[in-house]
Protein backbone atom coordinates (compact mmCIF):
# COMPACT_ATOMS: atom_id res chain seq x y z
CA UNK A 1 0.00 0.00 0.00
CA UNK A 2 1.30 3.44 -0.86
CA UNK A 3 0.70 6.60 1.14
CA UNK A 4 0.77 10.24 0.16
CA UNK A 5 2.97 12.80 1.89
CA UNK A 6 2.18 16.50 1.70
CA UNK A 7 4.85 19.18 1.90
CA UNK A 8 4.59 22.95 1.99
CA UNK A 9 6.69 25.11 -0.30
CA UNK A 10 6.19 28.54 -1.82
CA UNK A 11 4.35 28.46 -5.14
CA UNK A 12 7.18 30.27 -6.98
CA UNK A 13 9.67 27.63 -5.85
CA UNK A 14 7.42 24.79 -6.98
CA UNK A 15 6.89 26.43 -10.37
CA UNK A 16 10.65 26.94 -10.80
CA UNK A 17 11.37 23.33 -9.80
CA UNK A 18 8.81 21.99 -12.25
CA UNK A 19 10.14 24.20 -15.05
CA UNK A 20 13.78 23.23 -14.61
CA UNK A 21 13.05 19.56 -13.95
CA UNK A 22 11.02 19.35 -17.16
CA UNK A 23 14.10 20.59 -19.04
CA UNK A 24 15.95 17.59 -17.61
CA UNK A 25 13.10 15.23 -18.59
CA UNK A 26 12.14 14.70 -14.96
CA UNK A 27 9.29 15.71 -12.70
CA UNK A 28 8.93 16.95 -9.17
CA UNK A 29 7.05 13.78 -8.21
CA UNK A 30 9.82 11.58 -9.61
CA UNK A 31 12.56 13.51 -7.84
CA UNK A 32 10.76 13.58 -4.49
CA UNK A 33 10.09 9.84 -4.78
CA UNK A 34 13.79 9.19 -5.48
CA UNK A 35 14.76 11.34 -2.52
CA UNK A 36 12.28 9.56 -0.23
CA UNK A 37 13.69 6.17 -1.31
CA UNK A 38 17.24 7.39 -0.61
CA UNK A 39 16.15 8.69 2.80
CA UNK A 40 14.44 5.38 3.55
CA UNK A 41 17.64 3.51 2.65
CA UNK A 42 19.73 5.83 4.81
CA UNK A 43 17.52 5.89 7.91
CA UNK A 44 15.79 2.47 8.09
CA UNK A 45 18.14 -0.33 9.19
CA UNK A 46 18.90 -3.01 6.58
CA UNK A 47 17.32 -5.82 8.60
CA UNK A 48 14.05 -3.87 8.81
CA UNK A 49 14.10 -3.16 5.05
CA UNK A 50 14.72 -6.87 4.42
CA UNK A 51 11.79 -7.80 6.66
CA UNK A 52 9.48 -5.33 4.90
CA UNK A 53 10.53 -6.69 1.50
CA UNK A 54 9.97 -10.31 2.59
CA UNK A 55 6.56 -9.41 4.02
CA UNK A 56 5.54 -7.65 0.79
CA UNK A 57 6.61 -10.66 -1.30
CA UNK A 58 4.70 -13.01 1.00
CA UNK A 59 1.55 -10.90 0.70
CA UNK A 60 1.81 -10.91 -3.10
CA UNK A 61 2.10 -14.71 -3.16
CA UNK A 62 -0.77 -15.19 -0.70
CA UNK A 63 -3.26 -12.98 -2.60
CA UNK A 64 -6.01 -15.06 -4.18
CA UNK A 65 -6.97 -14.47 -7.82
CA UNK A 66 -9.68 -11.92 -8.36
CA UNK A 67 -13.20 -12.96 -9.38
CA UNK A 68 -12.73 -11.62 -12.92
CA UNK A 69 -9.58 -13.71 -13.43
CA UNK A 70 -11.34 -16.86 -12.23
CA UNK A 71 -14.37 -16.36 -14.45
CA UNK A 72 -12.29 -15.58 -17.55
CA UNK A 73 -10.37 -18.86 -17.18
CA UNK A 74 -13.53 -20.98 -17.24
CA UNK A 75 -15.09 -22.11 -20.59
Amino acid sequence: MKNTVNISLENEKILALKMYLSQKNSSLDDEITKFAEQLYGKVVPQNVRDFIEMTAKQQNVAKPKSVSEKSSNQP
